[in-house]
């Protein structure tokens, strides 16, 4: 067997990501009926499909492969709201039952500590799912470009050398999947996106280039509350513009009135890191809040928060009711981010102290070992 070869080959089992592992007769790849211990890992692949996959990747004992043709599908296969899913690099199993998802994440976090970390005997809690599927994201992060990824989609004629903002691919931080939807935060983000990449290209605004370093558009940021109706847009440059950014306030609080602040972040690094040296408010205070149970949470342009803010309350209460406090404890988070846990948790504790940086983690820990 070569790298390049196109092998059939059954999905038995499930790894992770949109992963299949299926086993092979590596002297004769097209003989399945007596497979050896030769796994092959075949990305685009679910337990139950039979596929034409090509090999990508070759080693001793184990081969990964890419799905060419579904000769049978998984009963489990569903159709992908998205048509850009398979290329952008956003969703992973929107072809999978999401309730089949959920079932494959706790057989691995089982194997995990099973094989991985030599458990045995434990319980193990059932996975808590998402209420959305679809629109749970209260982030976005969208990227500028000069160069487009072309799909399958795309007019072959197109050029792929211009104006482009969407998503990266995966494994690829240079071209631009050029998107006019994604169903990860809300229809409004879909549309704000639209109206800036419009916005901008009738008024002929670069890109910035990391090879030349210049130019001005570098990402374009949603920020939308789920407990509240606040709406943040963080557009990151290269470099400031004062008239542009006031032009593009009045044009886009005009068209979409739901929008609460708008913040430009001024980024002069090389790296392609949507968090800017500095930031400038246009409209509004700079700040959208946001709720995770009882607690309001201000959340600034680059501040970390859950993206899911509804799962988070859930995973917040599970780790709470393990936690089982009784109010006399003293609580070290020794990376706390935005604190989120640490308030959370503070109604229920005698004390707690949240800790952002890893020299603060050093001197918390350092005190508590002495």
């Amino acid at each position: 067997m070569n790298k390049g070869d196109i092998i059939q080959i059954k999905v038995d089992k499930y790894a992770f990501e949109g992963k299949g592992i299926g086993k092979i007769d590596a002297d004769n790849p097209l003989d399945n009926t007596e497979p050896d211990s030769f796994i092959v890992f075949v990305n685009g692949a679910y337990p139950g499909d039979t596929v034409s996959a090509k090999i990508k990747k070759l080693k001793k004992s184990y081969a990964e492969a890419i799905v060419e043709e579904i000769i049978t599908p998984s009963s489990k296969r569903v159709r992908a709201r998205c048509k850009y899913f398979g290329t952008c690099g956003g969703c992973k199993q929107q072809d999978l039952d999401y309730a089949q998802q959920t079932a494959y994440k706790q057989e691995q976090v089982e194997d995990i500590f099973k094989h991985d970390g030599g458990f045995s005997d434990f319980i193990i809690g059932r996975i808590l799912p998402s209420e959305n599927v679809f629109y749970y994201r209260n982030k976005m992060e969208f990227s500028f470009s000069e160069l487009q990824w072309l799909t399958a989609i795309d007019d072959k004629t197109v050029s792929n050398k211009g104006f482009f903002v969407g998503l990266h691919v995966p494994n690829n931080f240079e071209k631009i999947l050029d998107i006019d939807e994604c169903f990860l935060q809300s229809v409004l983000s879909s549309h704000i996106l639209n109206f800036s990449r419009e916005f901008f290209i009738k008024r002929n605004i670069s890109i910035y280039n990391t090879k030349t370093h210049s130019g001005y558009l570098r990402n374009l940021i949603v920020r939308q509350a789920q407990k509240s109706s606040d709406l943040m847009i963080n557009l990151v440059t290269f470099e400031e513009n004062e008239s542009l950014m006031k032009e593009y306030v009045t044009a886009i609080t005009n068209k979409f009135p739901e929008i609460t602040t708008i913040v430009n972040n001024v980024s002069k690094k090389k790296a392609s890191i949507a968090v800017g040296d500095y930031e400038i408010v246009y409209h509004g205070s700079g700040f959208i809040y946001d709720k995770i149970g009882k607690y309001n949470f201000r959340i600034s342009a680059n501040s970390f928060f859950q993206t899911n803010t509804i799962q988070a309350e859930k995973l917040y209460n599970t780790a709470l009711e393990y936690a089982d406090l009784k109010g006399d404890e003293i609580i070290y988070d020794l990376y706390s981010g935005a604190g989120t846990i640490a308030i959370y948790i503070s109604g229920r504790a005698k004390e707690v102290y949240g800790f952002e940086t890893v020299e603060s983690q050093f001197m918390t820990l350092k005190r508590i070992l002495n």
